[in-house]
């Protein structure tokens, strides 16, 4: 039997002291072989990111042993190289000088020309050659990553431990850098553990995942072998059975931790106030609420763009950029449309222009028969990040919104709306917490909340959960499914998420690379509704459809 490189037995550890003590892993087991690239799964505050710095010897666990190479874990040292989601970058220093202070650290015993040709490697190695000696302001995120993973490699580790390192970036440079990362693994021959809430992540690159269940008390699941031959290819994955298989049982075990979680929570709900926004037709008559309230639904026209473009001005000021160029699109009323593309391709810049955020270059917005040329409350908006109050509640947030669209009921009917809206996004507990001491996941619920309770004609989200762990972003993707189901709102998503777009949408509008970017394709998503998760990864035509938006996204990586 192989000799394992890296061993945790039983190991513990709590944050807190006395009555105060929360214990956040317990007896995690775990024996890792040299060479093994392993994928660790779990949500927000399951313990991961604790459980690398323990490995790293960042924290010491209160018991339990880590040993590596049969010897305990008691300090940091350079045969473990860390990664962590936030770069750590000297902003100071150039590219070649942020690795060189590990390099020069370390090897303090080599001739500078050693040093030297050392850290040119990894620099060049993580294909950034050619901005060597630029400031990490001057880098994209991305590369800014790469600076940190060049200059984990450079101090030679035994051991690699990434920790959700590429989270906070757009899926193609994702892509590049899971691709780049795993390049280095073959040829390095490291061990490789990986933290990350994406299950596709976690299967393409490694040999096995492991989920971590959610804490306190947060332990290791079920692991899941990936018998997939290597290299993998994204594309032909996606007709690949043990992939499929792999791909639902890892999803299904993560789901099912989310409905244990959701079941805990509170049930408690609130009628819906039978008023009308000012921002509909005939918003003084009293009349049934939700779906009877939106008359004429499927007509068509209902939103239109026409040749809609947006031109900046070049960082010269000598020249200007057509980022958007002659977008086309007609929507029906209560329809869902999301919009994907790579990053640059101009999403978010329709989505501002149809919030009236943005003024339109060139072309038209027409809503319901009338031009768009401002913002206003008839389109409710929710970005990545929610704009709240940070000292005000989550109630008087949403509060602020419904008194404009809702001057004409009593206060009790206003509260109530607000209160709706918030148990249903699950915040029913957390009502009156002020928002500055909320969550990411709580605080975009809070935008969610709003955004409906405006009960808007349109309703905007900007990669409303890109920010988010698998988990929240699972179910709160659940909660404006069955929110859309009952109202039925006309509705538009940009996201860089193939499932998450197929899960919501009637439709997916694919845009081509920036500048001068326009509608590519259109797939139209027969699914029938409402929908779930579970019932989209058991449809047979679920993967015909995400084969169709992958092959999209990724010939148009090859148009520049």
């Amino acid at each position: 039997m192989t000799t394992p490189l890296l061993s945790l037995k039983n190991v513990c550890k709590s944050y807190g002291e006395g009555s105060n003590a929360v214990s956040i892993l317990k007896n995690i087991n775990l024996d890792i072989v040299e060479g093994e690239f392993i994928a660790i799964v779990g949500f927000s505050g399951s313990g991961k990111t604790t459980l690398v710095s323990l490995i790293a010897g960042l924290l010491q666990a209160d018991s339990g042993e880590i040993l590596k190479s049969g010897e305990p874990i008691t300090e940091p040292a350079p045969d473990r190289g860390v990664v962590f989601q936030n770069y750590s970058l000297m902003p100071w220093l150039t590219v070649y000088e942020n690795v060189a202070l590990a390099v020069d650290e370390i090897f303090k015993h080599w001739t500078a020309d050693q040093r030297h040709f050392h850290t040119e490697k990894y620099v060049k190695m993580v294909n950034l050659g050619a901005a060597m000696h630029k400031k990490p302001a001057e880098l994209s995120g991305g590369m800014r990553q790469r600076v940190n993973v060049a200059r984990a490699l450079a101090a030679n580790p035994e051991i690699l431990l990434l920790d959700e390192p590429l989270s906070a970036l757009d899926a193609l440079t994702r892509g590049n850098l899971q691709d780049e990362i795993l390049q280095i693994w073959s040829q390095e021959k490291k061990t490789v553990i990986l933290i990350t809430n994406d299950v596709d992540e976690a299967i393409y690159m490694a040999d096995r995942v492991i989920p971590l269940t959610l804490a306190p008390d947060a332990t290791f699941g079920e692991s899941f072998s990936v018998d997939i031959a290597r290299p993998r290819n994204r594309t032909e994955l996606n007709h690949n059975e043990n992939f499929k298989r792999l791909r639902g049982e890892i999803t299904r075990y993560l789901m099912a931790m989310g409905i244990e979680k959701a079941n805990e929570a509170s049930n408690d709900k609130i009628a819906l106030p039978n008023v009308r926004p000012n921002t509909s037709e005939n918003w003084q008559n009293v009349s049934l609420p939700d779906i009877a309230c939106q008359s004429n639904l499927g007509k068509s026209r209902y939103l239109e763009y026409t040749q809609l473009s947006k031109i900046y001005p070049t960082p010269d000021g000598n020249s200007k950029v057509k980022v958007v160029d002659g977008f086309d699109l007609k929507m029906k009323k209560g329809e869902f449309i999301s919009i994907i593309g790579h990053s640059g391709c101009g999403k978010s810049t329709v989505l501002s222009m149809t919030a009236g955020l943005s003024e339109i270059s060139e072309g038209g917005i027409i809503l319901d028969n009338r031009e768009i040329n401002g913002a206003g409350p008839d389109r409710g908006v929710v970005f990545q990040a929610p704009s709240l109050f940070g000292w005000l509640s989550a109630f008087e947030n949403v509060m602020l919104g419904v008194y404009k669209v809702y001057p004409h009921t009593s206060q009790a009917e206003r509260e109530d709306i607000a209160t709706y809206y918030l148990t249903r996004v699950g915040l029913g507990d957390a009502i009156h917490k002020k928002a500055g001491e909320m969550s990411n996941g709580m605080r975009q619920r809070v935008g969610i909340a709003r955004a409906f309770a405006l009960s808007p004609k349109l309703l905007l989200l900007d990669e409303p959960f890109g920010m988010l762990d698998s988990l929240t972003r699972w179910e709160l993707q659940e909660v404006l499914m069955e929110v859309w189901d009952r109202t039925h709102v006309t509705a538009i998503v940009v996201t860089h998420d193939v499932d998450e777009a197929i899960l919501l949408a009637d439709r997916v509008v694919m845009m081509t690379n920036g500048p001068n970017a326009r509608v590519g394709k259109i797939e139209i998503i027969d699914l029938p509704r409402p929908r779930t998760r579970q019932g989209l990864l058991d449809h047979p035509d679920y993967y015909k459809y995400r084969e169709s938006l992958l092959t999209f996204l990724s010939e148009c990586d090859h148009t520049h």
